[in-house]
C-alpha cells in the first residue's frame, strides 16, 4: 500500500528509527502509526523507540578530511548527558559515522542514517545508533552533516574540545594560516565570509533597528543617516569573517591578514553541539525516577 511521506516522517520522529524501517513498519501495519510503533518495539527496538523522544542536546562534533584536503565532512552526534558524550562507545560510534560520511555522498543526516558503516558494512548507521541507545540507555541522534565537495582550495579544520567544530576552505596560504582561520571562526562565530554575502533581509532589519534608535536622538535627518550608516558598517564588521579583528592579533582584520598572505577564504562552516535545542535540565531525583519508569 502507499504510505504518505508525512506519516513516515512522523513515525521516524517518534521512534528515531530509519526511514526505510519506518516505511516497512507502516506498510505492515496498514498505515496505523500506533500499531507500527508496537510492532517495532516487539521486534527489539523498544528501548530505542522509547528513548528517542528525549532531548539530546549534548554530544560531540566529529570532523573528517581527505588526506589531500579536497573533501571533508563535519557530523554532529547528540546524546542526553555530558557523561555519555565522554563514553568510549559513544565516541567510537561518532568516529565511525564521520568516516562513513566522508566515504559516501550522503547530503544530510537522514540519508547518512540509511547507509552501511564503513567499519561494519553489515550494519547501517541507524542500526548501530539504535544498538548504542540500548547499550548506554540514552537517546542518541545523528543530527547534522555538513559536507565539503567541489573544493577549489584546501580544507583546514579546528575543533574546540569536542563541542565546536570548524572547517574552512582556504585558497593559497599554508597549514598554519588555515588552522588559525579555523580557530578564529570557532572563537568569533562570523555569519559569512564577506559583506556581499550578508542576507539583504537581515541587513535591512538591522538598518530599521538602527534608524529607530537614531530617530530618538533628536538630531537632524542628515546626521541621523550618517549615524545609521556608521552602525551598519560596524554591524558588517561584526558578522563577516573579513571584517572581524583577527583573534590572535586584534590590531588587524582577517581581511588584512589574508592580503598579507596572498590568500583568500572561499567558505567555512561552524557547528556547535546543541545549537537551537532545549537543554536537558533534570535533578538527580528526577533522573532516578525516570530510570525507574524505563
Amino acid at each position: 500500500m502507499s504510505i504518505a511521506a508525512a506519516t513516515v516522517k512522523e513515525l521516524r520522529e517518534r521512534t528515531g528509527a530509519g526511514m526505510m524501517e519506518c516505511k516497512k513498519a507502516l506498510v505492515e501495519a496498514a498505515g496505523d502509526i500506533e500499531a507500527a510503533i508496537d510492532a517495532m518495539r516487539k521486534s527489539g527496538q523498544a528501548k530505542a523507540a522509547k528513548k528517542s523522544g528525549r532531548i539530546a542536546a549534548e554530544g560531540m562534533v566529529v570532523i573528517e578530511l581527505a588526506a589531500d584536503g579536497k573533501r571533508g565532512v563535519m557530523v554532529e552526534i547528540n546524546c542526553e548527558t555530558d557523561f555519555v558524550a565522554k563514553d568510549a562507545n559513544f565516541q567510537g560510534f561518532a568516529a565511525s559515522v564521520a568516516k562513513t560520511a566522508l566515504a559516501c555522498d550522503a547530503v544530510d543526516a537522514a540519508a547518512l542514517l540509511e547507509l552501511p558503516l564503513v567499519d561494519d558494512p553489515a550494519t547501517t548507521v541507524n542500526a548501530a545508533r539504535e544498538a548504542l541507545i540500548t547499550k548506554i540507555g540514552e537517546n542518541v541522534q545523528v543530527r547534522r552533516l555538513v559536507r565539503f565537495d567541489g573544493v577549489e582550495g584546501t580544507l583546514y579544520s579546528y575543533r574546540h574540545g569536542v563541542r565546536i567544530g570548524v572547517v574552512v576552505e582556504v585558497i593559497g596560504g599554508d597549514e598554519t594560516l588555515g588552522r588559525d582561520l579555523a580557530m578564529h571562526v570557532a572563537a568569533s562565530n562570523p555569519v559569512c565570509v564577506s559583506a556581499d554575502e550578508v542576507p539583504a533581509a537581515a541587513l535591512e532589519k538591522e538598518r530599521e533597528i538602527f534608524r529607530a534608535q537614531a530617530a530618538d536622538s533628536g538630531k537632524p535627518p542628515a546626521i541621523v543617516e550618517k549615524m545609521i550608516e556608521g552602525r551598519v558598517r560596524k554591524f558588517m564588521e561584526e558578522v563577516t569573517l573579513l571584517g572581524q579583528a583577527f583573534v590572535k592579533d586584534p590590531e588587524q582584520t582577517v581581511e588584512k591578514l589574508l592580503k598579507q598572505a596572498g590568500a583568500g577564504v572561499r567558505r567555512f562552516a561552524r557547528v556547535e553541539v546543541g545549537e537551537g535545542l532545549e537543554k536537558r535540565n533534570e535533578n538527580f531525583a528526577d533522573e532516578v525516577a525516570a530510570l525507574q519508569k524505563d
